[in-house]
């Protein structure tokens, strides 16, 4: 089995990342390919950056799908899934974006959860994927005013303050867990776990396997009307 991790960003390190990430929930004999975006920008923090991350896939993905071997999945890895629906369209495989995945399994595992991401003024992406996946009644958004590139070499410098903000939730939204809001996170899954005595979920890692269970249930996506190919 091969899935490509498309990063709509520049910045190679956290598709380094994140491919970390999902190898480590990928099934044995899979291939996880790391795609960083090309001609895009080094973090996705505004709707601008978002046309160009989406435009940045797209092309990553026709590529990929004119070569010998195409992936049967992709993952979207940025948080708000940018250009999902397009990749939806041009692949052949299941794609899944970070976002939708993680809010499907914190839904699968709390009542009421909370995302914290980064940084402040990407809070309406999140609000927009939480909408759109009809959780909103369930789902806070939160933020903390950090850019993508605090966290371009790891992240585990801001874990006191994902912390302090974890517990805000919990006080506050009266969250029963908490979604990582940015692929570059994935070193404070486990030690924001233990800190906060809850699940915390981190989507790439989410994403990965609900492709390989998708796969695994033949499933591909639907061709009928909304992704239909061009």
């Amino acid at each position: 089995m091969r899935i490509a991790i498309l990063n709509p960003n520049t910045t190679a390190s956290m598709t380094d990342a994140v491919v970390r990430a999902a190898r480590a929930v990928a099934r044995p004999g899979t291939t996880v390919l790391g795609v960083t975006a090309a001609g895009s920008a080094p973090g996705i923090e505004s709707p601008a950056d978002e046309v160009l991350g989406a435009m940045a896939v797209l092309q990553a993905v026709h590529k990929l799908e004119a070569g010998a071997e195409p992936p049967h999945a992709y993952v979207l890895a940025c948080f708000g899934d940018t250009g999902l629906a397009g990749v939806r369209c041009a692949a052949r495989g299941v794609a899944v974006g970070m976002t939708e995945a993680a809010l499907l399994t914190a839904s699968l595992v709390a009542q009421r959860f909370a995302i914290i991401t980064l940084p402040r003024r990407t809070l309406e992406q999140s609000v927009r994927c939480v909408r759109q996946a009809g959780l909103d009644h369930r789902c806070s958004v939160r933020a903390i005013d950090e850019p993508v590139a605090a966290v371009a070499a790891g992240s585990l410098h801001l874990l006191q303050v994902f912390v302090d903000e974890g517990r805000r939730a919990l006080a506050e939204d009266h969250a029963e867990a908490i979604i990582l809001g940015c692929a570059g996170l994935t070193e404070l899954v486990q030690p924001l776990q233990l800190a906060l005595g809850l699940p915390v979920i981190e989507g790439v890692a989410a994403a990965v396997t609900q492709a390989q269970g998708l796969l695994a249930l033949g499933l591909q996506t639907s061709r009928a009307g909304t992704w239909s190919k061009s």
